[in-house]
């Protein structure tokens, strides 16, 4: 009897053992990362908002905050009150002495500079006047500075709004006459006054547009959560770039961005057709490529100083490749 009780206990404790190692983190084990987003939350945010829902499903929580800039996301990082950020601070990394790195490019550029035609027709045109862009050391900000560099002109102000649809309001209502927008707030304005504004010409930009960076002791310590999160933005993106209406699909299961305003909403699959066509979001999560691309990138437009930087100065690769081996 006793013997049978205990083979039954044995079996029992067993069961929970195997429970626990199913999943990827026990309820002892649940992470959490606490991400900083300089940025207002919309549509182009998808990507991100579906991976934490799948994150969260395996036992590592992603705590979204947006910030009212890039600047204060980048800062909350480096003082320590949030763990992940996402953006392009290049410039800011490379002043601290906190060693805080990038290990994943959730983004590449895709941004369009946009005028009122009234006051401008060229870059040129742009000369001695004010724009307005993301925030200090955006990706807005480095294609806006390397414009002026390769046209010969110099803007009177930089003034900094973030939210891309915050900028394109203003556009709308004329508080601004230039600045530079993603694909679906450039899609409203040109849809909502098509005879008022124009596209000013970009070459063709390699880079960043949104990368995540955390300091290195945060990622040597949480290694497990840090590639739960990576392994479902990766699988995220590569949905996304098979079938773009996935991401509409996603957004209705899951009730993400219930309170978009309505005009948003048909811009969301014009948007994600548009980014996948221009290989916005990478199968790979960038890796070696997008460090190149990126330390070109923003060293021509002045964001990284100094000659011979490394790689391994402001990347750290090794979370992301833990990742990849295990998304098939």
């Amino acid at each position: 009897m006793i013997q049978r009780i205990l083979s039954v206990v044995s079996l029992v404790i067993i069961a929970v053992v195997i429970s626990g190692l199913a999943s990827d983190t026990g309820a002892q084990g649940r992470m959490k990362i606490r991400y900083a987003l300089g940025d207002v939350i919309s549509i182009d945010e998808l990507p991100l908002l579906i991976a934490v829902e799948q994150s969260k499903a395996r036992g590592v929580d992603v705590e979204v905050t947006a910030f009212k800039s890039e600047e204060v996301a980048t800062q909350a990082v480096i003082n320590g009150q949030a763990d992940v950020g996402q953006g392009t601070p290049y410039a800011a990394i490379q002043k601290v002495n906190v060693p805080i790195r990038f290990f994943y490019q959730l983004s590449a550029l895709q941004f369009f500079p946009v005028v009122n035609k009234e006051s401008y027709k060229s870059w040129k045109d742009l000369d001695g006047q004010e724009i307005a862009v993301q925030g200090r050391g955006s990706g807005t900000e480095a294609i806006m500075i390397l414009a002026a560099k390769e046209h010969g002109i110099k803007y009177k102000n930089v003034s900094y709004v973030p939210g891309s649809q915050v900028r394109a309001l203003a556009l709308l209502k004329g508080n601004i006459k230039a600045t530079i927008l993603d694909a679906s707030n450039k899609n409203m304005v040109m849809k909502d006054a098509p005879d008022k504004f124009i596209i000013l010409p970009l070459g063709n930009l390699k880079a960043s547009d949104e990368a995540l960076f955390a300091t290195r002791e945060f990622l040597d310590k949480n290694q497990a959560g840090i590639r739960i999160f990576l392994e479902e933005l990766i699988k995220v993106n590569r949905a996304i770039n098979a079938n773009p209406k996935w991401v509409l699909e996603e957004r209705k299961k899951l009730g993400l961005l219930k309170d978009l305003p309505a005009k948003m909403e048909d811009e969301i699959l014009p948007f994600y057709q548009e980014a996948v066509q221009n290989g916005v979001f990478p199968n790979d999560g960038g890796g070696e490529s997008a460090a190149k691309n990126d330390l070109e990138f923003y060293g021509l437009s002045g964001a990284i100083k100094g000659e011979n930087v490394k790689m391994d100065d402001f990347w750290y690769l090794a979370p992301l490749k833990g990742a990849l081996a295990n998304v098939k």
